[in-house]
């Protein structure tokens, strides 16, 4: 034990006094963050250049109506208040009347006026909008732009013409506006949690309005965290062995260390590498929820079952990155197997979403059973609001120890009999025989 832990304080060491090291710890967040950062810092950074846009009416409803609220709209939306900031951009509008001949070669003139930046779009209305029981196919309203699904004036238009839809509906029926009022309130829904026991006064305690920040926030970066960590972690081993496979100096450490010794040492370096970052994210993480005000809604009960996965997590993908590092013999066996290896780390990520839906569902379960699976989606499941089991994390962890285990068996396997072995490129075949054949 005292070589491996000789050999796992050397890799350590060498690890967290370079630079690389400094640099990992500000990437991480950079990457798991970053792009929502971004998208803050320029929530307000808009182009606020003036946009026209054309309307083909078949409908001839809605002049009037469209004219008056972008009026308004350019009168009283564009500047943050108090301020003369121009925050939105100005919108003008043109009615064109319809071409009955050829409507088609019309739509496609008004599209290369798009495409030229003559118009940022335009919109056309059916002509039985107002009536869609008599000619649903021509009660449509059509907005037309190079990205319409990302351009917020499709949803600004929908307002004014539903709106002016609603009273042309009342007018016809007789009603006045103030009588039906309430008629168009909107009811909204308010996501609650569940109401709980106050264990320190047995008082029963309201429930409280349920937090994205909980349901979809946390565990995203839990999961990611430990992603990365797997990746910063574990796949620089494959290269870190097959160089000093390559420069002999395994020769050199195997004249006084086993080989089960010299990839245990290897993997309990990076591990403790890794779980020295992950400590350092945790806590700083802790500390900023606590300053911003936001420290009740950290799972504090979930640390532990994080780094006790992790640990497992990192032990598992590090003996197989290892061993994989023994059985290469240059860069482009190295690249050859690298991205087979990491497929089990990036699959649970596919899954994500599903399983942050639904956390108790069966497909959830069955992949946080699942032992290569099992920590970094069990994490996003117990990260969740929604009370898991207590017999899942239980029996997931049990076959995440087995499954470790037999990953170290068999890379030990495979480390023994490729890292003093030269020409054998590391096909499925040649490790499966390293494994059952040494």
């Amino acid at each position: 034990m005292r070589k491996i832990f000789v050999i796992a304080l050397r890799e350590y060491r060498t690890a967290v006094r370079t630079k690389s090291f400094i640099i990992s710890l500000l990437l991480v967040p950079v990457l798991m963050g970053g792009s929502l950062a971004v998208s803050i810092l320029t929530e307000d950074k808009v182009d606020t250049a003036d946009r026209k846009y054309v309307v083909i009416d078949h409908s001839q409803l809605f002049s009037e109506a469209i004219q008056q609220s972008v009026k308004q709209r350019n009168e009283s939306e564009l500047f943050k208040p108090g301020t003369q900031e121009k925050i939105r951009p100005s919108y003008y509008v043109e009615f064109v009347t319809p071409d009955s001949s050829d409507l088609l070669k019309q739509k496609h003139d008004l599209s290369e006026k798009v495409r030229s930046k003559e118009l940022a779009g335009f919109l056309e209305i059916g002509g039985n909008v107002l009536h869609p029981d008599n000619d649903l196919s021509n009660a449509y309203v059509r907005f037309y732009s190079e990205s319409s699904f990302l351009d917020e004036a499709g949803n600004w238009f929908s307002g004014p013409i539903n709106n002016h839809l609603r009273q042309l509906r009342m007018q016809e029926l007789n009603l006045s506006p103030d009588s039906v009022k309430e008629l168009f309130y909107y009811a909204g829904i308010e996501n609650m949690g569940l109401l709980k026991v106050d264990e320190a006064s047995g008082d029963i305690q309201d429930a409280e309005k349920s937090s994205p920040v909980q349901s979809l926030l946390i565990p995203y970066i839990l999961v990611m965290l430990m992603f990365m960590l797997g990746i910063m972690g574990a796949t620089p081993l494959i290269t870190a062995v097959m160089e000093e496979k390559m420069e002999k100096i395994a020769e050199v450490l195997l004249a006084t260390v086993t080989p089960a010794q010299f990839m245990a040492g290897k993997v309990l370096g990076s591990a403790c590498v890794s779980l020295t970052t992950a400590g350092i994210y945790i806590v700083a993480g802790i500390i900023t929820a606590q300053q911003f005000g936001v420290g009740a809604m950290i799972p504090y009960n979930l640390v532990a079952w994080f780094f006790i996965y992790l640990i497992f997590f990192l032990v598992m993908s590090g003996s197989v990155f290892t061993a994989l590092g023994a059985a290469c013999n240059d860069n482009k066996d190295a690249q050859n197997v690298s991205f087979p290896a990491i497929m089990p780390m990036i699959l649970p990520l596919f899954v994500i979403m599903p399983v942050l839906k639904n956390p108790i569902g069966g497909l959830a379960t069955w992949l946080s059973l699942f032992p290569p699976f099992t920590p970094m989606l069990m994490i996003t499941r117990l990260a969740t609001p929604v009370t898991i089991p207590v017999w899942q994390p239980v029996a997931g962890l049990a076959g995440v120890i087995i499954f470790t285990a037999l990953t170290v068996w068999a890379g030990s396997r495979i480390f023994r009999a490729g890292i003093l072995m030269q020409g054998q490129k590391p096909t499925l075949n040649n490790l499966v025989k390293y494994i059952f054949k040494g």
